[in-house]
């Protein structure tokens, strides 16, 4: 039996091969579970070697962290009492009903409720307690109700692999239906009669290609197949208008994107093509039924050189690319996030010079006005909500100080209506933290946001440990908004801080693609030039800041403690994918072929694969010292596998120079978003909180 006391040491069987005339060893391959596939539904499947290993990976992961238990339990409690026991959502009314989720006191899991939308008895549709009892782990997927609120289509993943199980609720009863349809991407779209619902169905390597309509009353293998993809290299997922007439089948990757119409008064008719795909061209698409100048879709685009995006309008007859006219005009610097499309109104969400705004058209006149805001780094989100004949627009706003509020916002008479303050009920005092905004110069003379949070009290002599945290892909822009989970390290005299690098869209899509492609190494550069200026304003010191990321974050946490160890105390890398050149390099694993937009496709392209060998975690270990590490993955991950961090910790540890702890450990019940329950995932976070502050010397 392994040593709890000893690092795990991974035996070496190494696999060789020669890509672009490139001989490639590794010496870890036999981590990666030949039955993979398997694993992801029956994780009693992983073979016993590597079983062996993971296990040997979590005792020493609990030695290492022996001994901030108690801290732990500190944390966890601190972390679970700023939750509101029986929190619930803002109730969202669509017609005789208005829906929302809440927990009761002590749950783990959401309910799924609604009421008479006047008010009256609640009805509880699902009880998220009650399903995932006898489970480790249970996530629930989409729900949706049918248009006559008598049916609710609700999915869940029971292993954490994210194949969703559709199951339909008779909501007047409380009956669950004989339907069951497996193997979903977790969301269903309703025809407008209610007899039948489109699904997305995951294939055997778990790629969701496929849409079919599933008939009330029938076995799911008589489920009708609607569309199907035959490129790999796409995702497929669905949508609906917000008017309700059409639903949407979105078939897109990184860069390109084309749409299909499903008209949900006639499901069975073949769905309809909007604008062919063309590459690098990417739109969306919602639906007026009464545009002054007739049916028409209001379309959020990229086409014609529209980088941050602009609006056009297309007849709904006839809605080809060459009928598309400018409704907004592009313009650079301003990207447009997301339409509401309503009956009398057209609402985007933008973001300009770093900060987002929602901005509110009235289709009558062309008249707009923008909800505005004063602190200097937030967050913002709407949410147009079920029905299309509406005044009300509610939205979320909150900054790293402020807790999140909800509210509903008339847009004829300009006057938002609280719905909502986020409780803090152990108390918070947003007087009592700073929150400001800095910009870091990178080394190729651009400037790198940095949003921060930090108690008043904190000095800034250099002296206070420093949590970085960074994502930098596909476009995914990091909100500055209200974390309950950061207090605990705020309060212990950390600066929190985000560093919003290339790779996301903070500053439009060119900051996007300046860190994707050939240009990825941008956004790790981005990150040390951050750390590197937090340092230099005094606001921590170098070592003594903790980089934290998690997935395509990971793979920045691998590619910085490899580009500059010295900067960190510590790493902090969650579902790492760290693996990169390998996993590019295997088109039959669930996301490889759709991510080569992303990451270039190492085995067609010789500098594609070039560039990534350069940055790839794994293959850029080298004999040198590294900070302390916690690494975390789930074994039945099917984003980041479970090999790509365990074969990065093995070569870390055959190579390095330092007495520095790894400890790494594997959820044997969880996937990518680790556990599942809302408590338990506390207990996950403050793991790597105490982890963090043992290192920087906090505990």
């Amino acid at each position: 039996m392994a040593d709890a006391m000893r690092p795990p040491v991974a035996e070496k069987r190494p696999v060789e091969r020669v890509v672009h005339g490139v001989r490639l060893t590794d010496d870890y391959a036999w981590l990666r579970a030949d039955n993979w596939q398997e694993v992801l539904r029956d994780p009693a499947a992983l073979p016993a070697d590597i079983r062996a290993h993971l296990q040997a990976e979590n005792a020493y992961a609990g030695t290492v962290l022996g001994p901030t238990q108690a801290l732990q339990e500190t944390l966890f409690a601190e972390l679970k009492g700023r939750l509101k026991p029986d929190d619930s959502s803002v109730p969202a009314p669509d017609g005789p009903y208005a829906y929302y989720a809440r927990f009761r006191e002590g749950g783990q899991h959401r309910l799924h409720c609604r009421r008479p939308r006047e008010g009256g008895e609640e009805t509880v549709l699902l009880d998220g307690d009650r399903l995932a009892e006898g489970s480790a782990f249970f996530q629930m997927g989409g729900s949706s109700h049918s248009r006559d609120h008598r049916h609710l289509a609700w999915s869940a993943d029971a292993k954490g692999s994210e194949l969703y199980e559709m199951r339909v609720l008779d909501a007047m009863s409380g009956a669950m239906l004989d339907d069951i349809v497996p193997d979903t991407a977790g969301g269903a779209v309703w025809s407008a009669d209610g007899r039948c619902f489109f699904y997305v169905q995951v294939d055997e390597h778990h790629r969701a290609l496929r849409v079919f309509r599933h008939e009330l009353g029938t076995p799911a293998a008589a489920d009708a197949l609607v569309y199907e993809e035959a490129d790999t290299g796409m995702f497929v997922s669905l949508g609906e208008t917000q008017s309700g007439r059409f639903g949407l089948i979105s078939i897109h990757d990184h860069e390109t994107a084309e749409v299909r119409l499903l008209d949900l008064a006639a499901p069975e008719a073949p769905p309809r093509l909007v604008a062919p795909r063309e590459p690098g061209v990417r739109y969306e698409v919602e639906h007026h039924p009464s545009w002054p100048d007739g049916e028409s879709l209001v379309i959020l685009t990229n086409a014609d050189g529209a980088e941050d995006f602009k609006v056009v309008l297309a007849p709904l007859a006839d809605p080809s690319r060459g009928r598309w006219r400018d409704l907004l005009a592009h313009r650079p610097g301003r990207m447009i996030l997301s339409l509401a499309v309503l009956e009398g109104w057209l609402v985007r969400l933008e973001r300009e010079d770093g900060l987002p705004r929602i901005v509110v058209r009235a289709l009558g006149s062309g008249e707009e006005h923008a909800i505005a805001f004063a602190e200097e780094a937030y967050s913002l989100g709407m949410d147009a909500g079920f029905e299309f004949v509406t005044d009300t627009l509610r939205f979320t706003y909150s900054s790293m100080t402020t807790p999140a509020e909800t509210y509903d916002y008339d847009m004829a008479g300009r006057h938002r209506t609280l719905r909502k303050r986020q409780e803090v009920p152990s108390g918070h005092d947003p007087a009592h933290y700073v929150t400001r905004r800095l910009m870091a110069p990178a080394p190729d003379g651009e400037s790198v946001p940095v949003s921060l949070l930090y108690r008043r009290t904190t000095p800034l002599d250099g002296s206070a440990p420093c949590l970085l945290y960074g994502y930098g892909a596909y476009g995914i822009s990091i909100p500055a908004a209200f974390s309950t989970n950061a207090l605990s390290l705020v309060d212990r005299g950390f600066v929190y801080a985000i560093a919003h690098i290339r790779g996301g869209t903070e500053k439009g899509w060119r900051w996007y693609r300046e860190g994707k492609l050939t240009k990825k190494p941008n956004s790790f550069s981005d990150f040390v030039a951050a750390g590197e200026h937090l340092a230099r304003e005094r606001l921590t010191s170098r070592g003594r800041i903790v980089a934290h990321g998690g997935s395509a974050g990971g793979m920045l946490m691998g590619a910085v403690a490899n580009l500059a160890p010295d900067l960190f105390g510590a790493i902090l890398a969650e579902v790492p994918f760290v693996d990169v050149l390998a996993t590019m390099l295997d088109d039959s694993l669930p996301l490889t072929p759709p991510e080569w937009p992303e990451w270039g496709n190492p085995i067609a392209d010789a500098d594609a694969f070039a560039g990534i060998r350069a940055y790839s975690p794994v293959d850029n270990v080298e004999a040198r010292a590294y900070p302390p590490m916690l690494v975390l993955a789930g074994l039945t991950d099917p984003r980041v596998t479970y090999w790509e961090p365990a074969k990065w910790v093995a070569r870390l540890r055959a190579l390095k120079t330092d007495a520095n702890p790894i400890a790494f450990r594997v959820n044997m019940d969880a996937g990518h978003g680790g556990a599942s329950g809302r408590f338990d995932r506390l207990k996950e976070v403050a793991l790597v909180q105490a982890f963090a502050l043992m290192v920087a010397g906090r505990a």
